[in-house]
């Protein structure tokens, strides 16, 4: 009779489940290609959003600091004083100043500062309110000027 050896190993090598490299670099591949393109497409989603917010800082941020500070001293700061009364007080009010109504001089999503000028020219409330804009995007006196008057 002759010797049989019995063996574990399959006739046939099966593969069972696992990825293999090449398909691993292709889902790599593909991911990246997504996020690059999503990535790109970030500065066209948030971009219309910086006039938005300088809109919004114009025309509502800056009331309740001026509000106050009209209140403690009888007007609002003068152009020459500027926004930098809100931090410190402007000479010969210092007995009225309270605080400091704002933290720090604010600057625009351009990095630019406000501008401020009272008594208002373009503002609803003409020459008993304030002026407050930014020159928007192209950092100079234009047509795209952002202001409280809009």
């Amino acid at each position: 009779m002759p010797l049989v050896l019995k063996t574990n190993l399959p006739k046939k090598a099966v593969r069972k489940g696992g990825f293999s490299l090449i398909e691993i670099l292709i889902v790599i591949a593909l991911i990246a290609v997504i996020a690059g393109l999503a990535i790109s497409n970030l500065g066209g989603i948030f971009g219309g959003q910086q006039e938005k917010a300088a809109q919004i800082f114009v025309s509502q941020s800056l009331k309740i600091p001026l509000t106050a500070y009209k209140i403690d001293t009888g007007s609002y700061p003068s152009t020459q004083e500027g926004l930098k009364a809100l931090i410190q007080a402007p000479s010969g009010k210092s007995s009225k100043w309270k605080k400091p109504y704002i933290e720090e001089l604010p600057t625009d999503p351009w990095g630019n500062a406000y501008q401020y000028r009272y008594p208002g020219s373009k503002n609803v409330n003409g020459s008993s309110g304030y002026d407050v804009w930014s020159f928007g995007p192209d950092g100079s006196e234009s047509a795209d000027d952002i202001g409280n008057w809009k």
